[in-house]
């Protein structure tokens, strides 16, 4: 961790929403005028789209799939996060997504990655969405150099609907080959994602009020407005339950350490939540 230059990490697994806080992120930045690096999970993958499919073809399924840390390079996200917090800089690099237009108009193919390069100069804190950003294992610990470290994490069956209506949809696959990837990756989700979600500041979890119970059968993803957010706090002494109650309609606690808000509320609750302590972060940075 690093007065200044503080990290920010979101981390959950495919198809959990990190991608969405992460645009909430950035909506934050803009308004306090906070000049952050992100870095996507994305872009420590080991294999190009390609490569993955030659290796599954093969039965290799490249280290068995994104979800296992040896799929990715960890040592190059530690050593990011090591030499960001000590210098304000790091060397990253961008994976092509299919929308990524201006990225594939520079010449870049859908499912590769750009080369690695240095960061942005000069910027304010490094902003990490991903599925490891809270990662602690035998051979890397991630965690230590996180200032703010919070899990998005739907209740599974949640999740997995979420990615079959994605990847079905927005990528192409299959129903079979999406419900196959998420058998296929799920003791890498038991050992490699659900433990970082112990090491989180904050956790923000959806959970359906409708039947979710064959999620493999559900074609539409539950709204928000038949969703709650189950909004999980590691320490509570710096937060006002009292003022986020008056400020969140319809918000409760369901324990001490937890607040339960209508899922329509998740932006404002993530504002509500965060932004004091994003402020809290650049205060540091400043007396740093």
């Amino acid at each position: 961790m690093s007065k200044r230059h503080p990290i920010i990490a979101v981390t959950g697994s495919s198809g959990a929403g990190t991608s969405t806080t992460g645009q909430i992120f950035a909506r934050l930045f803009a308004r306090e005028g906070i000049n952050a690096a992100m870095v996507s999970g994305d872009s420590f993958h080991r294999y190009t789209r390609e490569q993955m499919a030659r290796l599954a073809a093969k039965g290799q399924f490249g280290e068995r799939n994104h979800f296992a840390l040896a799929a990715n390079h960890i040592d190059r996200l530690e050593a990011l996060m090591y030499d960001y917090s000590h210098t304000g800089n790091g060397r990253c690099r961008q994976y092509v997504h299919d929308e990524d237009h201006d990225l594939i108009a520079a010449g870049h193919k859908p499912g590769t990655f750009t080369p690695w390069s240095s960061l942005p100069a000069d910027t304010d804190v490094l902003f990490y969405e991903g599925l490891h950003g809270g990662v602690v294992s035998e051979n890397f610990n991630l965690v230590q150099y996180v200032d703010l470290l919070i899990g998005v994490v739907p209740i599974v069956n949640l999740e997995w609907i979420q990615k079959i209506n994605r990847d079905t949809n927005k990528r192409g696959y299959s129903p079979e080959a999406v419900v196959e990837t998420i058998i296929n990756r799920m003791d890498d989700y038991v050992k490699d994602i659900v433990p970082q979600f112990s090491h989180t500041h904050i956790n923000f979890q959806r959970v359906p009020l409708v039947d979710t119970s064959n999620p493999f059968i559900a074609r539409d993803v539950p709204s928000e407005d038949e969703s709650m957010i189950v909004i999980h706090f590691r320490e509570v002494t710096d937060v006002d339950f009292s003022w986020l109650l008056q400020a969140i309609p319809q918000s409760r606690l369901s324990r001490h350490d937890t607040l339960v808000i209508p899922g329509t509320k998740m932006p404002l609750a993530m504002d509500l939540i965060v932004r004091p302590m994003v402020q809290r972060l650049m205060a540091g940075k400043a007396f740093a």
